[in-house]
C-alpha cells in the first residue's frame, strides 16, 4: 500500500529537471526534441536501463529549488491526484480488512493475539488491499517520473490520473497496470511490521502504566507510538520501495526484481538501495500519526455511543 509504504523513492521524482536544464541553458533543447522525433526507437535490448537520465541532486533543498525552478509549484505536486485517492483508499480498505481478519481470529477466544498474528493478519490486509489499488500507484509514479526531455507541460506523455490510466491500458493491457505487484507483495511487510509494532507498543506502554490492555491514550502518546512503528517499518523495508518503482518507471527497462537488485547493486552499491529515505520518512510519519490518532479516537468515540445505546 502506497500510504503504508508504497511511496515513489524521492531519488526518482522529476529526474529530468536537471538534465533539461542544462539543455536550455546550452541552447539545444529544440535541435534534440526534433532528432529525438526523427530517431527511430532502438530496440529493448539496445536501450539503457535509465540510470544515466537521473539528475545528481545534492540534497533535498536542491531538489526542491530545481523542481521550483523549472517546473513551478505544479512540479512539487506532480502525481499528487492519484495518491490522494491511492492513500485515502488504502487506508480505509487497510484497517477493514485488517479489524475484520482480527475480529475473525479472536472470535470466540479469550485471549489476546499473538505478535506473530497481528503479524500475519496485516500482512493478509495489505495483499487484499493492494490487488485493488495497485494501478493507482502505477499512475502516481507514471506522473511524477515524466522526464521526456519535453518543456511544455502540454505535450508531456501522460496529462492526469485518468488520462495515465486509460493509456496504460490502451498500450499495456492489465499488465501495465499491475507492474510492480510482485514486490509490493512483498512490501506488505512494512503494513504487517508497523501493525505488529504498533499493536505491541500500546499493549505494553499500557501494562508498563498499569493500565488496561485496551485503554485509550492521549494525543501524545498516540502519536509516539504511531512514530516509533512507522520509522522502524520503514527503515526495515525501504529497498522495495526504490525496487518497485524502478520497475514502474516508463523510462527504465528491466527484465525482473532479480534484473533490478542486480543493477542497483553494481552501479550504486548499498546506498542505491536507501536513496531518498530521510525526505521519505519527513513526509510519511507526520501523515500515519494523524491517521492513527483520527482512527484510534474516533473508534473509541463510536464505541462509546453503541454502549450508552446498549
Amino acid at each position: 500500500m502506497q500510504a503504508i509504504g508504497q511511496d515513489v523513492p524521492q531519488v526518482l521524482c522529476s529526474q529530468s529537471r536537471q538534465h533539461r536544464a542544462t539543455e536550455v541553458q546550452h541552447g539545444d533543447l529544440p535541435m534534440r526534441a526534433m532528432e529525438s522525433a526523427q530517431t527511430p526507437a532502438p530496440p529493448p535490448h539496445a536501450m539503457s536501463d535509465g540510470l544515466e537520465l537521473r539528475p545528481k541532486y545534492k540534497g533535498v533543498l536542491h531538489c526542491l529549488t530545481t523542481i521550483w525552478k523549472l517546473d513551478g509549484l505544479r512540479g512539487l505536486y506532480q502525481g499528487v491526484a492519484p495518491n490522494v485517492w491511492g492513500a485515502g483508499l488504502s487506508w480505509g480498505l487497510y484497517f477493514f480488512f485488517y479489524n475484520a481478519i482480527k475480529s475473525y481470529k479472536t472470535e470466540g477466544r479469550a485471549e489476546r493475539l499473538e505478535a506473530t498474528e497481528y503479524l500475519v493478519s496485516a500482512a493478509e490486509a495489505g495483499a487484499m488491499t493492494l490487488c485493488i489499488t495497485n494501478p493507482l500507484w502505477v499512475t502516481k509514479t507514471r506522473l511524477m517520473l515524466q522526464y521526456d526531455g519535453v518543456v511544455n507541460a502540454s505535450q508531456r506523455q501522460y496529462k492526469g490520473m485518468f488520462d495515465t490510466l486509460l493509456k496504460i491500458y490502451k498500450y499495456e493491457g492489465v499488465r501495465g497496470l499491475y507492474k510492480g505487484f510482485i514486490p509490493g507483495l512483498f512490501g506488505t511487510s512494512h503494513g504487517a511490521l508497523q501493525f505488529m509494532a504498533y499493536e505491541l507498543l500500546k499493549l505494553k506502554y499500557n501494562q508498563h502504566t498499569n493500565r488496561l490492555p485496551e485503554a485509550q491514550l492521549s494525543t501524545v502518546e498516540y502519536i509516539s507510538v504511531a512514530a516509533l512503528s512507522k520509522i522502524f517499518a520503514v527503515a526495515a523495508t525501504y529497498p522495495y520501495q526504490v525496487v518497485r518503482a524502478r520497475l514502474q518507471d516508463q523510462h527504465m527497462f528491466y527484465n525482473g526484481v532479480l534484473d533490478v537488485i542486480t543493477k542497483t547493486w553494481r552501479k550504486e552499491g548499498i546506498r542505491g538501495f536507501y536513496k531518498g529515505i530521510a525526505p521519505n520518512l519527513i513526509r510519511v510519519t507526520p501523515a500515519c500519526c494523524i491517521t492513527f490518532v483520527v482512527y484510534e479516537n474516533v473508534s473509541h468515540f463510536l464505541l462509546g455511543l453503541r454502549e450508552k445505546k446498549k
